[in-house]
Order: structure tokens, then sequence, then C-alpha cells
């Protein structure tokens, strides 16, 4: 079984707390961290734009990530979000058999 950590930034900590809540209710993954005070710049309708945000790194499997994008792209107020996922290479084998048994069964 693979797993993988998400990365989605939200402009508000009031959308943190429901993106939270809603991928966990849906089993989508196991924990997810809420990081306030994020000072983001990137490049936006051709400037360089700066945005405060919180960020959230979710714990998961690899076969719900398709599921678990869908669901933050659907409830997201950015047009274009950002939802980057990346391996976990190695981890506790506790931890990743928590992960594993917190989230619901199958892909889709």
């Amino acid at each position: 079984m693979s797993y993988c950590v998400v990365l989605v930034t939200v402009p508000k900590e009031k959308e943190a707390h429901k993106l939270t809540k809603l991928v966990l209710a849906h089993k989508l993954c196991a924990c997810v961290n809420v990081i306030k005070g994020v000072e983001s710049f990137f490049w936006w309708q051709k400037k360089i734009t700066r945005a405060a945000e919180t960020l959230l790194v979710m714990k998961t499997r690899r076969s719900l990530l398709p599921r678990l994008m869908k669901v933050v792209r659907s409830a997201h107020s950015y047009s274009v979000p950002e939802i980057i996922a990346l391996p976990i290479v190695t981890g506790s084998k506790d931890y990743l058999k928590w992960i594993a048994s917190s989230c619901r069964k199958g892909g889709k």
C-alpha cells in the first residue's frame, strides 16, 4: 500500500476548517494539519501576487487521491486551488498502518 502527503492552501482559516471537516468526514485522509500564517507569493494574471493563506497538510492513501482531489476542488473557493501530492517514501510502520485504518477502504 502506498501513501502520500497532500498540500492544499486556502485563503481563510474558516475555509481551512470547513475543508478539514469535509475530507475527514468522508474518510479521505487520516489527519490534517492546519498551518496558519503562511505567506505566499506567486504569479497570477501576469503579475506577482502576495496572499496570506492557511496551509493544509493531509496524510492519506495514494488510492484515495483522485476522490480527495475531487472533493477539495468542489468545495474550494479558488478557481485554481493548489492541490499537490507528495509520495511518502517511508515512515513508521505503526503510523502508516494507522493511516490505512483511518481512511475509507477502496479508491473510488
